[in-house]
């Protein structure tokens, strides 16, 4: 399980992100560099770190389904996920 910081850090940053995504897209627009620096850091999308929406894991995501490697295989093993099954040959 990560540090429950860390989990409320991405979300504040995922706030900010959507905050100022249209004055990030005009400011882009115009080729106004100087306003861009203005923006607050946590404003780029760039700085946003996938995050399992369980544990927060951050390593190990699995992007199709929102959930780190290690949650995935629990989930999955327990048939709690649609669509997957556990292969045999």
């Amino acid at each position: 399980m990560a540090r429950k910081a860390l989990v409320q850090r991405e979300l504040k940053r995922q706030k900010l992100v959507a905050k100022y995504a249209a004055k990030r897209e005009a400011l882009l627009a115009a080729g106004d560099r100087e306003g861009l620096a203005k923006l607050p850091r946590n404003a780029n999308p760039t700085r946003l770190h996938n995050r399992c929406e369980l544990t927060g894991r951050s390593r190990g995501y699995m992007r199709k389904f929102g959930l780190s490697r290690v949650t995935f295989r629990e989930h999955a093993s327990r048939g709690q996920i649609p669509g997957v099954t556990k292969a045999s040959w």
